[in-house]
């Protein structure tokens, strides 16, 4: 899928490619719900009722990963939340090796994500993949959401790198059509972000069910 010859950067996602989807997906789909049925007096059906609409509103936005906008919206102290049910966060299958092998071929090796940065804290201190990396990137730090096309051209002036010799994985096919879009070559979608759902049919992309079929060689 890849000729390693020709890679020099890799870009890798964090939510649905590193760690497992399913940490997040339980999270706002059934956690915060809950929380907030016990905060507001509602049943769990009602603040599903209520939430699931204003989370759709905002997503491709960077409201919708930001974690102090949902506090100051919901009336909840989402890291707190987050901190709370961190033991389901998990690495995804073959992951670690994958990191290992891209290190040992020496390219360069950068966490690309739109998470928040107490979410990111949080992760990183549970997995430690943060040893990993050369540089690690979140998208509140430069003020757009990776689907956004400025996005990448911050990035750019930050982390200098060459779009034709750049690999990206990522799950979010919003995400890789704005990678597209810069110039970036090499794009990689994940089928299966979260481990509890069915694999993802995916056209626009070549894509990978973990990174056993993604390993440097050469």
């Amino acid at each position: 899928m890849i000729d390693w010859r020709n890679i020099s950067s890799v870009f890798l996602d964090m939510d649905g490619t590193l760690l497992d989807l399913n940490f997040d997906n339980h999270f706002w789909r059934e956690f915060v719900p809950l929380r907030y049925a016990e905060r507001h007096g509602l049943s769990l059906v009602e603040a599903k009722a209520e939430l699931m609409p204003r989370f759709k509103e905002t997503e491709g936005r960077l409201e919708w990963y930001c974690l102090d906008y949902w506090s100051d919206r919901l009336g909840l102290n989402i890291a707190e939340l987050k901190a709370e049910i961190a033991g389901l966060i998990a690495v995804l299958p073959h992951v670690t090796e994958f990191l290992d092998a891209v290190r040992k071929a020496e390219r360069r090796l950068v966490l690309v994500t739109n998470a928040h940065p107490k979410s990111l804290g949080l992760k990183m201190e549970r997995t430690c993949l943060n040893a990993f990396f050369d540089e690690i990137v979140s998208s509140h730090a430069l003020g757009f959401p990776k689907e956004a096309a400025p996005f990448w051209r911050e990035l750019s002036a930050i982390e200098p790198f060459s779009p034709e010799r750049t690999l990206l994985v990522d799950d979010s096919p919003a995400v890789l059509r704005a990678a597209r879009q810069f110039g970036i070559r090499h794009l990689v979608a994940m089928k299966r972000p979260d481990s509890r759902q069915p694999p993802k049919t995916i056209v626009e992309f070549d894509a990978i069910h973990d990174f056993r079929e993604l390993m440097p060689s050469g």
